[in-house]
């Protein structure tokens, strides 16, 4: 079923970070004042905000973005309940036994990955198999060459409520990562969520 413009908007906002009406308009097929009014109706319901950004001779442009309860429309799976079942691990068993649950499931995701990927040899292959798996489980991932770089992106943390709580999870997605794309590339976070980012972003460049 097609998505209504206005669902389609907050998606793009949520994987754009920033866009203007002009992009909106060439995304969805519209005219720019199509893509106003949807816009302004977004705003009026709080669900974005706006600001303007000068880019040299003329007028400032005016770019959108989710505001906060614009962002809650892209929620945490089970956030409260687990953030909840890892205070009580803490508390319960200790830190010890927190460790050897993140462990545990470092390794069941790197093996799931590691099935997926395991006959494949170009950066560019896995990186599209590694996206496509993080977007089924809600991560909103995608990735683009820069320059000498590889950008893997993550658009959503669908756990980003016990990513906050424990960080353990996003130093085994980290090493996951790395063991996945292999010893020739190095890999580093340089966009995180739960320091305020508005996306998860990773570096991947070769090693010389």
């Amino acid at each position: 079923m097609q998505k209504a413009p206005a669902d389609r908007i907050l998606m793009l906002l949520k994987m754009r970070g920033e866009v203007t009406a002009a992009l909106i308009a060439a995304e969805l097929g519209i005219t720019k004042e199509g893509a106003r009014k949807h816009l302004l109706n977004l705003a009026n319901q709080d669900l974005i905000e706006s600001y303007a950004r000068s880019e040299g001779i003329g007028r400032p442009s005016t770019y959108y973005c989710l505001s906060p309860l614009g962002l809650a429309k892209f929620p945490d799976s089970h956030a409260d309940i687990t953030v909840q079942l890892l205070q009580s691990i803490k508390q319960v068993l200790g830190e010890n036994a927190l460790d050897l649950l993140i462990t545990d499931r470092e390794s069941k995701v790197y093996q799931k990955y590691m099935n997926a990927i395991s006959d494949t040899r170009s950066i560019e292959k896995k990186l599209d198999i590694i996206a496509t798996k993080r977007t089924e489980e809600g991560y909103m991932a995608e990735w683009k060459k820069e320059a000498e770089s590889y950008l893997l992106i993550e658009n959503h943390c669908p756990i980003c409520a016990a990513a906050t709580e424990c960080q353990g999870f996003c130093r085994s997605e980290l090493r996951n990562f790395q063991q996945l794309i292999g010893p020739s590339y190095s890999i580093s976070r340089i966009e995180y969520i739960i320091e305020n980012g508005s996306r998860c972003t990773y570096r991947i460049t070769e090693r010389k």
